[in-house]
Order: C-alpha cells, then structure tokens, then sequence
C-alpha cells in the first residue's frame, strides 16, 4: 500500500525520510548490534544521541546559553501543572484563554494559586486572538500564559502580548520549529512534539535558568521539579528514549532543509494554496479571522453537517486522511505540518474543487 496523505492535527506526519533512516536503523544502531528501543539510556552512546539532538535543537533555534533544553515526558497536559507548581511564587498568573488548550491550561493553574483570564476569544468560539496590546495585566502575576497556536480552532499569535515586563509562557506545540522563534522574548516555551517534531511521548521544555529553582510549591513532587530535570541533563530517570532519537533526526532533517527562514517560507507557501481556495470557493469557508490564521492547522466547513461528513467520508477513501474537524468544532481541519509535502495540499485542493462540483 503507498502512504497516504496524512493532515492529522496529531500524532501527524514524519518526514518520510527520517522514518527510512529510523528503519534502516531499527535492528542495528550505527553498528552497536542494538536498536535505540532496546539501549540503556546510561549508556555513551544514547548519551551521544541525546546531547546531539539538543545541540541542532540550540542551533536551529539559537537558544542562548542561559536556557535549559528539557526532553521530558507527561505531554503538554502535565506542564498545565508542571508551570503553576515551579513558577507561581505569589500564587497569581495570568492566563490568555484562546483555545481549548489555553482554557485547560487557565484551570488547572486555579488549582495552585489565584489564576486570572485577561483576555479571551471564547465569545466567538475561539476563531480570532484578541488584541493583547493593553492588558490588565496583575502587578503581582508571576507570569503571563498564551497557547501560541491553537489546533483546534487554526488561530495564531501574529504578535506576542504585551506582558509589561512579566515572565511570558508560552505552549507552542502545534507550531514548534515551523517558523524562526526568538527565544529571549519568553521566560519558558513548551511543545509537545507529537504534531511537528517527533513521536507523541515527549514534550520539550526551554526554560530561562533564573526560573529553575528549588523554590518550587510545597508538596511539588521531586518528578515534576524543572530543577530535577535540568541538574540530570534530562537524564534523571529513563527519558522517551527512543522519541528523543526520532526528533534528533527530525532536527537534522531542519538543518538540511534550510532552517526555519527556509520552513517558514515553505509552511507560507503551502497555506497559501489551501486559503486562497477557501476564500475562493462557493461551497467551503475557512473559519477563522483572516489575520489570525495558522499555517498549521486550516479549519474549514461547508456550512451542512451532512456535507462535512460526506466531505470527510469521500476524502479518506481518496487517500486523504484525517481531515475530520474536533469533535467539539466539527466540520473538516487539515493540518499542514512541517512535514506534509506542497504535493499534498495541491492534492486536497484538487479534491475540494472536484467535491464542490459534485456537491453543489
């Protein structure tokens, strides 16, 4: 069977090519007689392996020195907590509500101190990124939280918020590496790697080393101390070893691409494709406020339930996969990751041309 094309907004995509190189490796790692799955993760040469991946990682990103790189696991979810429990020394933070994942992220905080929403675009489900120019930010917040790019609803931060001098943290999951980041502007940056950078099992932490303390919230697990993480170079218990290989390769596969100049202007180029359809087209609308819109994730609808689902229907048996909506939105999303060739958004289009000639 060939490969289809895959728009899942996550576990998504790998770069066909890190996924041969993977299996040519599977049995036998460069000569050892052993696969990665199988190394301990103590060993000289997992350890090559993991310091690599984060040299490219700093490279590719020019993380500076006083930033720790942290291959952890718990996906985003566990960071939710993770930040409030290291971080939320007044007990208050400020939250940006622009998703669903930014709304979680805004509960569980509540749990661990006095969490403030300061802004949100849950008025209109979530389809814009309100003006963060002027906020209310607290004079006591610890730090100011956004969702950079949110899956669900395929809206971005064109602009980061003005936080007046606090700590910004920032959930970049559905977004990592898909464009040139400065890494200065944040206090900790956090993605999950599952959707542009790797297998779901790891989720990577840069974190500004003034912020890693043992000053954490008492009753803070040792496990869910940054601090822990970071003295053991990622290395405290046995990390997703074999996740960490694969986004190893992944960075390299950036590197040789170009970089992130080069990826954005890829990523631009592909989600031009896809947008000026949508805005062209009788039959499908795209969801989100133009300035706003992702370059990653392209919600879309026809307006009839039962068209969406015919849509989605005939689309997987044409070899487009995954392009159902969230079950709490509905309606159709292609993601369109780093890795998903301009062949395949060229393709879907191709498709939604001939569906609407069909379906009209």
């Amino acid at each position: 069977m060939s490969r289809v094309y895959n728009f899942s907004a996550g576990p998504a995509v790998l770069p066909e090519e890190v996924l041969k190189e993977a299996a040519d490796e599977m049995l036998d790692y460069r000569g050892c007689g052993m696969s990665v799955m199988e190394m301990s993760h103590r060993s000289k040469v997992f350890e090559g392996i993991i310091q690599d991946a984060e040299a490219d990682l700093r490279s590719i990103l020019s993380i500076p020195q006083n930033y720790k790189v942290l291959f952890l696991q718990g996906g985003a979810h566990l960071q939710f907590a993770m930040i409030p429990m290291n971080l939320m020394k007044n007990k208050v933070a400020d939250y940006i509500v622009t998703g669903q994942w930014a709304k979680k992220a805004y509960q569980e905080a509540q749990i661990f101190g006095k969490a403030n929403k300061i802004a949100s675009s849950e008025d209109k489900t979530f389809s814009y990124i309100p003006d963060c120019s002027d906020l209310p930010i607290s004079p006591d917040a610890d730090y100011v939280y956004i969702c950079e790019n949110n899956t669900i609803y395929g809206t971005k931060f064109k602009t980061l918020p003005n936080t007046k001098g606090k700590t910004l943290v920032s959930d970049v999951s559905s977004c990592f590496l898909s464009e040139p980041m400065d890494v200065t502007k944040y206090g900790l940056v956090y993605g999950g790697v599952q959707k542009n950078i790797g297998p779901a099992g790891v989720v990577i932490v840069i974190i500004r080393e003034d912020l890693i303390t043992e000053d954490t919230l008492p009753g803070t697990p040792t496990m869910l101390k940054y601090k822990t993480h970071a003295d053991a170079n990622s290395l405290y218990n046995t990390p997703p070893a074999y996740g960490i290989y694969i986004c190893g390769k992944v960075f390299k596969w950036i590197q040789k691409f170009g970089g992130l100049e080069a990826m954005k202007k890829h990523n631009e180029e592909k989600a031009k494709i896809l947008y000026d359809f949508l805005d062209e087209s009788e039959l499908f609308k795209g969801t989100v406020r133009k300035e706003d819109r992702s370059l990653m994730n392209v919600p879309f609808i026809t307006g009839n339930e039962e068209l969406d689902a015919k849509f989605v229907k005939e689309s997987k048996a044409a070899g487009f996969e995954n392009l159902k909506g969230h079950r709490s939105v509905g309606g159709m999303r292609a993601s369109i990751y780093n890795a998903m060739p301009i062949e395949g958004v060229k393709a879907l289009v191709e498709f939604m041309k001939k569906f609407e000639v069909e379906n009209k």
